[in-house]
């Protein structure tokens, strides 16, 4: 009987090596990877071509760039229209009114993460097998460095809390732009609100500093405040459209991300064993989606999570906004208030809706795949370097759009909503 065998560094080991790894990628079974749809089948024609995820949920991924050669991917929306009906006998032949497109676009590049899987004596020293663990730890690594740049770009900043779990350095890293590799956009004004401990407003400023106080925290009179704002907006950001959900068209849902403390605020301020038997509630009409499982909690249409990482403003740090809604131009001069010391910051929740981030997918051109795995030995064979790798890019979805009165720059389906905390 013969025995398939692959001997090390043989291209097809590679590729099988490199498939496994994208497939444990994609099926992460955390918070951002439950933000992302399932991609559409036959029936959606058009989206099958592109290989585009489902635009009803808050990331959109796209896999155009596997199929051709290029870095870039470009994306449409087609403005919402308005104005009066032509009535009764009047004449309506001629005066069609012109439909209106804005794009954005993204690019891709590759990220690489090398480890090193020691020497002769080193592996002949410890009963680990060490290629074994340092193929763990890469994928550990990639997962991170993904989820982290899915949450910077949908919050608009970094932000500034730091420890060793962060695969994404701080803004002020000389290597930021290029880890990053599409513009952090801070959010726009029509997205970007804070809490007035009772509400939310626009972000604002008196002097040098966010006009924020240590009490707008985040309670259920801020989330109330939120949905009533999204139900009272032009153009809010698209509910979110589980897959199986009975109850989408009647009582829709869009999804709060919210840092630890945040959430603990928030639990403080309500019975948050009867939001989390509404999440239950809803998770029955949704398939049993895991995101409404655990210690999320439904009120008033919001189904409010945690995020795996704050993204967090010190007292003296900036905290960029746009001052206008015509333009993109951000303010960087305003502070985190310096009465907040060491005892409060200010963390970001991020409201999302559908089409909030689009992120696009290439191929490694021996492997195929977006994501890839290498081995290589050095100085003779006496020492192993596992190198893990992916081919990517994503970007918050933003259009210049036409509210009737004024053209906006508008984050199509996520808001920013920041709330002081109290630190441990």
């Amino acid at each position: 009987m013969s025995v398939t065998s692959l001997p090390y560094g043989s291209p097809q080991a590679i590729t099988i090596q490199s498939a496994g790894l994208f497939a444990a990628n994609m099926q992460r079974n955390t918070t951002i990877g439950r933000l992302t749809g399932k991609f559409p089948q036959q029936a959606d024609a058009e989206s099958t071509i592109r290989k585009q995820s489902s635009s009803e949920m808050p990331i959109v991924r796209c896999m155009d760039l596997q199929k051709m050669a290029g870095d870039e991917i470009t994306f449409d929306l087609i403005n919402p229209m308005g104005g009066k009906p032509i009535m009764g006998a009047n004449n309506a032949e001629g005066l069609g009114r012109s439909m209106s497109f804005s794009q954005d676009r993204l690019r891709i590049n590759q990220a690489r993460y090398p480890i090193s899987a020691g020497d002769t004596m080193t592996q002949q020293r410890t009963p680990h097998e060490l290629r074994k663990l340092a193929r763990a730890l890469g994928e550990n690594y990639m997962g991170r460095l993904s989820d982290q740049l899915v949450l910077t770009h949908l919050a608009g900043a970094r932000g500034f809390h730091d420890n060793i779990e962060w695969a994404v350095p701080k803004a002020s890293d000389a290597d930021f732009a290029s880890i990053a590799i599409n513009t952090v956009k801070a959010p726009t004004k029509n997205r970007h609100y804070m809490s007035t401990g009772s509400g939310i407003e626009h972000i604002a400023a008196a002097g040098s500093e966010i006009s924020i106080a240590t009490t707008d925290v985040l309670n259920a009179d801020v989330v109330d405040g939120i949905r009533t704002l999204v139900d009272s907006m032009a153009v809010p950001p698209p509910p979110v459209v589980f897959e199986g959900d009975k109850m989408a068209s009647d009582a829709p849902v869009r999804v709060l991300l919210v840092s630890s403390e945040q959430y603990t605020s928030f639990v403080q301020s309500t019975g948050f064993r009867t939001l989390q038997a509404n999440a239950m509630a809803r998770a029955q009409q949704a398939g049993m989606n895991p995101l409404f499982c655990g210690e999320a909690g439904l009120w008033n249409g919001i189904l409010i999570v945690k995020m795996p990482k704050p993204i967090r403003f010190y007292a003296g740090d900036s905290l960029r906004y746009c001052a206008s809604y015509t333009t993109e131009t951000e303010t960087s001069t305003d502070l985190v208030p310096a009465a907040f010391s060491t005892t409060y910051a200010v963390d970001r929740a991020i409201l999302l809706g559908g089409q909030a981030l689009a992120e696009a997918w290439g191929k490694h051109p021996k492997t195929g795949m977006p994501y890839f795995l290498s081995e290589k030995e050095l100085d003779h064979g006496d020492k192993l370097e596992i190198l893990l790798g992916a081919i990517n890019g994503r970007s918050k979805i933003r259009f210049l759009i036409d509210h009737g009165d004024s053209s906006q720059y508008t984050d199509y389906g996520v808001m920013a909503i920041d709330t002081a905390v109290r630190l441990a």
